[in-house]
C-alpha cells in the first residue's frame, strides 16, 4: 500500500466520473494481465516439526520496529570499535582499524565509538550482536543483500518473496484494524538509483497487495497520505470510492481474474478508505506531538521517522521500518569520505534512536515492542581505487596510504561480521552476544549468527514459527529459507 493506496485519478476532484471510468479500465487492464500470469496461491498452513514447541510459543512482542541503516553500516566505526588510528597523511591504510575512538556505554565492558553517546546510555535496555554474518552474494551487492535481508531469500526466485513485514501482516494480522499492519518510512522508491531493486523487496510478494507496505517516504508529510484529497471531503469522496468499487466489479476481464486477486485489491482499497475516515489517522501527524518531545527527534528526516514510528506503534501498528534511506554512494554507502560521512550519520541516528527506546519504555510499550537496528553488511577501511580517481571504488588497485581526508574511513564491503542491536520484545538487557576478530580480517569468531537464524529469532519473538508454510506454485514457502532458521534462544530473557 503506497500513500493512501487510492489511484491518482480517483483522488482528482476535477475529473468527471466518465473520465475516471476510462482511466480505471486502462490501468486495471494492465494489472489484470500481470495477475493472470500468477497462479492463485493455495493457502495451506502446516504444523511445525514435532517436538519443536514453536507452534505453542507465546510471543514476547506484539509489534516490531526495524531501524534500517541502508548502504552498509561499518561496524568498526560504530558498535564494534577496534584500535583507533587518527588521520595523518602517509599512514599506511592497512594499519587503520577504526577512525573513531571508543567510548564507554552503561554496560561494562561494551564500548561504542565516539558520536553514539546517547545510544551508549540506553545499552542496558538491549542486546548487541557483533557476529552477524552475511553471505557473499556476488557483484550487485547492495540490491541482492537488501533483498536477502528483508525477505530471507537470495534473489532471483521463481516467485515474488514477501518482505518480513508482510509475513507479520499476513500471519498475525493488524493490532488495530484501522492502522496498516506494515508501514515503511523514509525510503523513496523512485529517482534514487536501483529503484527497481528497492521495489522488488518492498512488497508483500505472493501474499497480495492488501499485505503490502504503506510507503511514507517523507515522515513530515505522512499526515497528508491519510487525508482525503482537498476538495473531496465528505460525501464526494465517499461517492468516488463507491464508484471505484463498482468499476472493479464491472471490469470486462473480471471473470479472468482470480478471486484472490480481486479480493486482495478490494481489501487494500477498503483498508485505505477506513483509515482515511478514522480519527486514528492522527497518529500519522507528527506535528501533534508535544513540542518538547518533537524537538528531541527533529534532527533530520530519520529522526522524524523514529518519532512517527513511535506514534504508530502507540496506535497499534504491527511492523514499522524506518530507514536512513539507501541511495547509492550516499549515507552509509561510504565508498569515499567515510569518516566525515559517519560524523553526519551518527548525528542523524544517535539521539532519535535513544529517545525512541526511552519513550517506548516510559509508555510501557518496550517490553512488547521488538526494536532492531541492522544493515545489509559492514565495511572495512581498505579502500579500492587510486586516490582522486572518478570511480575510486570501482577499480581493484588499492590505495596504499592516506593522501587526503576523503580516503579516511570504512570503504570496502565486508560480510564477515556486522552488528545488530535488539531492544525490548523479550530480548535480554545489557547483553553482548558474539565477537569479531581483534585483528583484520574482522570476521566473526564467536557465536556467528546468519540472516536465517536472526530472522528465526525475530519471528519467534513475534510468535511466528520458522516452519509456518504457505504453498506457492506447488512449492512450500517458509518465513526463513526452507524453514531451516533456528531461533537463538539465549538472546531472550528467561
Amino acid at each position: 500500500m503506497t500513500k493512501s493506496s487510492l489511484p491518482d485519478f480517483l483522488e482528482d476532484p476535477k475529473m468527471p466520473a466518465r473520465e475516471v471510468r476510462r482511466k480505471f479500465l486502462q490501468s486495471l487492464s494492465a494489472a489484470t494481465a500481470a495477475a493472470l500470469m500468477m497462479k492463485e496461491p493455495q493457502w495451506a498452513r502446516s504444523q511445525a516439526h514435532s517436538g519443536s514447541g514453536l507452534d505453542q510459543l507465546k510471543p514476547t512482542a506484539d509489534s516490531c520496529i526495524l531501524l534500517w541503516m541502508g548502504g552498509g553500516m561499518a561496524a568498526p566505526d560504530t558498535f564494534d570499535p577496534k584500535r583507533y588510528v587518527p588521520f595523518e597523511v602517509g599512514t599506511p591504510v592497512k594499519k587503520i582499524e577504526s577512525t573513531f575512538p571508543s567510548i564507554d556505554t552503561v554496560v561494562d565492558p561494551i564500548k561504542f565509538t565516539a558520536g553514539l553517546e546517547n545510544m551508549a546510555r540506553v545499552m542496558d535496555r538491549g542486546t548487541l550482536i557483533r557476529s552477524h554474518v552475511l553471505p557473499d552474494l556476488g557483484s550487485i551487492l547492495h540490491s541482492r543483500h537488501q533483498y536477502h535481508w528483508h525477505t530471507g531469500y537470495v534473489p532471483p526466485q521463481t516467485v515474488a518473496c514477501p518482505h518480513m513485514g508482510a509475513w507479520m501482516a499476513k500471519v498475525l494480522g493488524p493490532l488495530n484494524p484501522v492502522i496498516p499492519p506494515f508501514i515503511t518510512i523514509g525510503q523513496r522508491l523512485e529517482g534514487v538509483g536501483e529503484s527497481e531493486e528497492l521495489k522488488a523487496f518492498t512488497t508483500a510478494g505472493f501474499f497480495g497487495s492488501e499485505f503490502g507496505p504503506m510507503v511514507l517516504p517523507y515522515p513530515a508529510e505522512a499526515a497528508q497520505a491519510v487525508r482525503p484529497p482537498k476538495g473531496m471531503e465528505g460525501g464526494r469522496f465517499q461517492n468516488r470510492y463507491a464508484l471505484y468499487k463498482k468499476l472493479i466489479d464491472q471490469h470486462p476481464q473480471r471473470d479472468s481474474m482470480s478471486d484472490f486477486q480481486q479480493q486482495s485489491l478490494l481489501q487494500s482499497m477498503e483498508n485505505a478508505h477506513r483509515l482515511m475516515n478514522s480519527p486514528d489517522r492522527a497518529a500519522f501527524d507528527i506535528t501533534q506531538e508535544p513540542k518538547e518531545s518533537y524537538d528531541r527527534y527533529n534532527v533530520g528526516q530519520f529522526g522524524q521517522g523514529c518519532l512517527l514510528a513511535k506514534r504508530l506503534v502507540e496506535s497499534g501498528a504491527r511492523f514499522v521500518e524506518v530507514t536512513t534511506e539507501y541511495v547509492p554512494f550516499l549515507n552509509w554507502d561510504t565508498h569515499a569520505n567515510g569518516h566525515e560521512t559517519l560524523v553526519r550519520m551518527k548525528k542523524e541516528i544517535d539521539q532519535p534512536i535513544a529517545q525512541l527506546i526511552l519513550d517506548l519504555e516510559k509508555s510501557k510499550l518496550l517490553d512488547r515492542t521488538l526494536v532492531i537496528l541492522a544493515s545489509e553488511f559492514s565495511r572495512d577501511m581498505i579502500m579500492e581505487g587510486k586516490p582522486g580517481s572518478a570511480a575510486a571504488d570501482q577499480t581493484t588497485e588499492p590505495v596504499e596510504e592516506l593522501k587526503e581526508m576523503k580516503h579516511y574511513g570504512q570503504h570496502r564491503h565486508f560480510t564477515g561480521a556486522s552488528c545488530v542491536l535488539m531492544f525490548g520484545g523479550g530480548i535480554q538487557r545489557g547483553r553482548l552476544y558474539g565477537a569479531s576478530a581483534v585483528e583484520r580480517p574482522f570476521i566473526a569468531i564467536e557465536d556467528p549468527i546468519s540472516v536465517m537464524d536472526l530472522h528465526a529469532t525475530i519471528y519467534r519473538a513475534m510468535g511466528i514459527s520458522p516452519k509456518t508454510t504457505f504453498e506457492i506454485e506447488g512449492r512450500p514457502f517458509y518465513p526463513t529459507e526452507d524453514g531451516n532458521g533456528i531461533p537463538v534462544s539465549s538472546l531472550f530473557r528467561a
